[in-house]
């Protein structure tokens, strides 16, 4: 029996963490065993899915499976769209100039900054009184 070659890759986003495996298929899309379609609710978040796959010209050509955990739904769909393009990579080496240029293979480092102690919040601060 063949080894089912299949591509892995991790994306994050936040503090969302997706694992991705690229295997050759049709073109499905499957994130915590259940259909994109269903789990990203969205036509935005789908859009923001598929980018690289489109930008490579292999959507029809790999079935895409993923386990999404942590932060929201956006950026469960940064983090899938980070590591299809990393597994991407992996397949075809000389994609990484396409996908450099798409900004595909950058990780969005801006992350919640942190509330301070004794304030309101991150930069919120509370009325000051001078009397």
């Amino acid at each position: 029996m063949a080894k089912l070659e299949q591509f892995h890759a991790i994306g994050r986003r936040k503090s969302a963490s997706a694992r991705v495996f690229l295997r050759p298929g049709n073109g499905t899309i499957t994130i915590n065993k259940q259909d994109a379609d269903e789990y990203f609710a969205r036509d935005t978040l789908m859009m923001i899915l598929r980018q690289p796959l489109e930008l490579a010209e292999l959507s029809s050509n790999f079935d895409v499976y993923a386990t999404v955990s942590g932060g929201g739904k956006s950026g469960q769909a940064d983090a899938v769209k980070l590591g299809i393009a990393r597994a991407l990579e992996i397949y075809n080496p000389e994609l990484r100039s396409t996908l450099k240029s798409g900004g595909f293979l950058t990780s969005d480092a801006r992350v919640k900054e942190r509330k301070k102690y004794g304030q309101k919040g991150a930069r919120a601060r509370f009325q000051f009184s001078k009397r």
